[in-house]
């Protein structure tokens, strides 16, 4: 993918900042601060061994090191371990909240509406046919918040690489004109998926292509999905606060072997509007 430019560098780096010096999150500079100087100054690891996670900082919540590289192999070890790379100045930073948000996917939980609109078939879903497309999409600003992510080129051509070694996943949702209105990306390991954003141009959109996703990680034999930080959307899903030291057993539990690598399909036997989580998929 193209490089970021220098103008778009320069304006992520003060709205970057201007993110941070905002309470509470201001109240944890020094500390990042401070890692981010002994990663400069040579103060770091050179085993090339990940931070535990359970002794990342609680100010700010969950900053556990410093991620040197963004290669298939890092990453992998790194959601294997419970820790997930995100920021919005360089360098990446490792991050364990001391809370994940997960869901157990027998407690996923349907709206009517969401039953309705998947039964309508007014949107198709498709797996990894445009994983780029869909890391852009979830790269573009929402109304009302703050035109920054940390979904840049450099991270959207390591996700890329990571779904070439069939790893990272995406879920288009297309709408009846062909044209792409929403979708979800993320990563998985072993018997956990880690949804990392979504994004939609239509109303719903995002959602059917959730639960086209889940529906099948329960086919597949996947038991849980990360969704790392707590929202309501999140909570009214059927995701639940876990602290991270239970977080990182189930990781242990459920990620010593992979179920299912390589590019992903929709398997068009599956009725999602008419499916109970609770009874699994027949």
């Amino acid at each position: 993918m193209k490089p970021e430019s220098l103008s778009d560098r320069v304006r992520r780096l003060i709205l970057g900042s201007l993110w941070s010096l905002k309470p509470p999150r201001l109240w944890g500079v020094p500390n990042i601060l401070l890692l981010v100087t002994s990663y400069y100054l040579g103060f770091r690891r050179s085993d090339g061994a990940l931070p535990d996670p359970e002794n990342a900082l609680s100010d700010p919540d969950g900053l556990a090191g410093i991620c040197p590289d963004l290669s298939v192999k890092t990453l992998y070890e790194g959601y294997k371990a419970g820790l997930f790379p995100l920021c919005h100045i360089q360098p990446y930073k490792w991050w364990a909240p001391s809370t994940r948000m997960a869901l157990r996917l027998t407690e996923f939980h349907m709206e009517k509406n969401l039953r309705r609109r998947l039964r309508s078939g007014h949107f198709t879903v498709t797996f990894d046919q445009a994983f780029e497309e869909v890391m852009r999409g979830c790269a573009e600003t929402r109304p009302g918040k703050l035109p920054l992510t940390w979904i840049t080129p450099d991270v959207i051509d390591a996700y890329s690489a990571m779904h070439e070694a069939g790893h990272a996943h995406s879920v288009e949702v297309w709408g009846e004109d062909g044209e792409l209105v929403g979708g979800v990306f993320g990563f998985a390991v072993g018997a956990v998926f880690f949804t990392e954003s979504q994004f939609a141009r239509q109303r719903d959109a995002s959602k059917v292509g959730f639960a086209t996703l889940v529906c099948h990680l329960q086919k597949w034999g996947f038991v849980l999905n990360d969704g790392k930080y707590f929202s309501n959307h999140l909570a009214q899903a059927g995701f639940e606060p876990v602290p991270r030291s239970q977080f990182n057993a189930l990781l242990k539990r459920y990620c010593a072997t992979d179920l299912r690598v390589g590019h992903w399909s929709v398997d068009e036997t599956l009725d999602v509007g008419n499916w109970d989580p609770k009874s699994g998929v027949n």
